[in-house]
């Protein structure tokens, strides 16, 4: 199979694409950000790609295998993204941050700089990171630390993640959380302020089976 690129999709300078990729209507692929020159950063995206309508990959971003985004998707540059990452519709993410292998982040989340998404974590609906502790502030972008979403951690919709918190390996943060603080491996966090409120490994189905091993 050979690359399917609509004809109002523009493939900008400097950008490798692996084979069989599936490229929708008004793609733009790397696209110079402020202060560069078009094609003088790489771009590179790896085989089996479908990146949906509208969506905006800016230059200097390395993606991997099997990468699928929604529609309006928004890649910011210099970012570091795995094998089978899936990322949503409208959802954006800034620049310097890093994605790891099988991550999914769901549509209209918010992913600011200097963030890691390990491998395997779970990013849902309008789930927002952040990065400045005093936004506005003279030094603000001095000090820019994004959260850290350790392996198969989950956070659900609508919650908040604020800068450097780490969520844990295999940790849950419930929907519309708004996390402060750490949460350790292995437990669930829920509230605003979120708190520790369980284990995942002690939550079950309705059937008595264990939700999570």
């Amino acid at each position: 199979m050979t690359n399917s690129i609509a004809t109002t999709a523009r493939i900008m300078k400097n950008v490798e694409l692996g084979e069989n990729a599936v490229i929708g209507d008004f793609v733009i692929i790397g696209f110079p950000p402020k202060g560069r020159k078009e094609g003088e950063l790489k771009t590179t995206i790896g085989d089996n790609a479908v990146i949906r309508s509208h969506t905006v990959i800016y230059a200097g971003t390395e993606i991997g295998d099997n990468f699928q985004s929604g529609h309006h998707t928004n890649i910011r540059e210099e970012n570091s993204i795995g094998n089978d990452v899936s990322i949503g519709t409208n959802t954006v993410v800034e620049f310097k941050t890093k994605i790891a292998d099988n991550a999914r982040i769901h549509s209209q989340a918010f992913i600011p700089e200097y963030c890691e998404l390990h491998e395997g974590c779970w990013v849902g609906p309008n789930v927002v990171l952040t990065n400045a502790r005093f936004p506005g502030a003279p030094k603000s972008k001095e000090s820019l630390r994004g959260p850290t979403i350790c392996k198969d951690a989950k956070v659900g919709a609508n919650s908040t993640i604020l800068p450097g918190v780490k969520i844990g390996r295999n940790a849950l943060v419930g929907a519309g959380s708004v996390v402060t603080r750490d949460v350790p491996d292995g437990k669930v966090a829920a509230g605003n302020p979120a708190k520790i409120v369980g284990d995942v490994y002690k939550l079950r189905y309705p059937t008595g089976e264990k939700v999570y091993e």
